[in-house]
């Protein structure tokens, strides 16, 4: 009997032994598996998060959905272009790197004043930032909130030329232009995605900005209806536009 209870006590401490090695095995694999989830967690975040920096969310949304993004005609969207002043000039006397920077610095800004208004960043072009108030999500007020960030980026660059200018330092200057009208918006190609927009109101953009003047907000007439109210505008005449004929215009300021 003292033999069968030794036996017994054995058994119990191998059969204890076991379930807690089992127990430590299932915990361990419990954390491996929760670990490795997050793991894809973040990573899918990641991915994500790269996929809404270079298209609309609802646009990267509808992307993961279907696989491809229909294109969409809006009636009316707001179309911003800004231009530095003698860029290839200026890209001569400039180190690659330093030439890099400051385009860096001058687009993060504009980034930061997209972002501030809720606007979309369309896509840069050389020395050429494309943005757009309306499109994907519609907005009401867009000629109206175009116009205010297009007035930040003139400070900003004003900000950043002043800095230059007090540590003798070469500087940008900028111009900027703004239409209004109809549009088509989409998405391009299977490889590197763009979100890009075109039509006639995307080249009259274009012309507002190479017709402007450098420190200034130029509109169109189209534009300008709809934000007249807000702003000092300064009517220019009508001014003649590359392959468009002649356009009223006018250089818009706070009130």
């Amino acid at each position: 009997m003292r033999n069968a209870g030794i036996i017994g006590v054995i058994l119990l401490l191998i059969l204890a032994y076991v379930l807690y090695n089992r127990y430590r095995l299932k915990k361990r694999s419990n954390q491996q598996l929760q670990e490795k989830n997050e793991i894809i967690s973040e990573e899918k975040k990641k991915s994500e998060d790269l996929l809404h920096n270079i298209l609309p969310v609802e646009t990267a949304n509808e992307l993961k959905t279907n696989g491809k993004v229909k294109a969409r005609k809006y009636d009316m969207v707001s179309v911003g272009f800004t231009d530095f002043k003698g860029f290839t000039m200026l890209s001569e006397k400039l180190t690659p790197e330093e030439l890099v920077d400051e385009i860096d610095r001058c687009f993060t800004a504009f980034d930061d004043i997209m972002a501030k208004y809720g606007l979309e960043k369309i896509k840069t072009i050389g020395d050429a930032y494309m943005f757009a108030g309306g499109i994907p999500s519609e907005m009401d007020n867009h000629p109206l909130v175009i116009t205010k960030a297009c007035l930040d980026i003139r400070d900003a660059i004003e900000t950043i030329k002043q800095e230059k200018i007090s540590n003798n330092e070469l500087f940008f200057e900028i111009r900027i232009g703004v239409h209004t009208g109809p549009l088509v918006a989409g998405v391009v190609g299977n490889k590197k995605f763009a979100y890009d927009i075109w039509g006639d109101t995307v080249n009259t953009a274009a012309r507002m900005e190479s017709s402007g003047d450098i420190g200034k907000v130029n509109v169109s007439g189209t534009t300008y209806e709809l934000i007249k109210d807000y702003f000092q505008c300064d009517y220019r005449g009508k001014i003649p536009a590359k392959n468009k004929g002649d356009i009223d215009m006018y250089f818009i300021e706070p009130k």
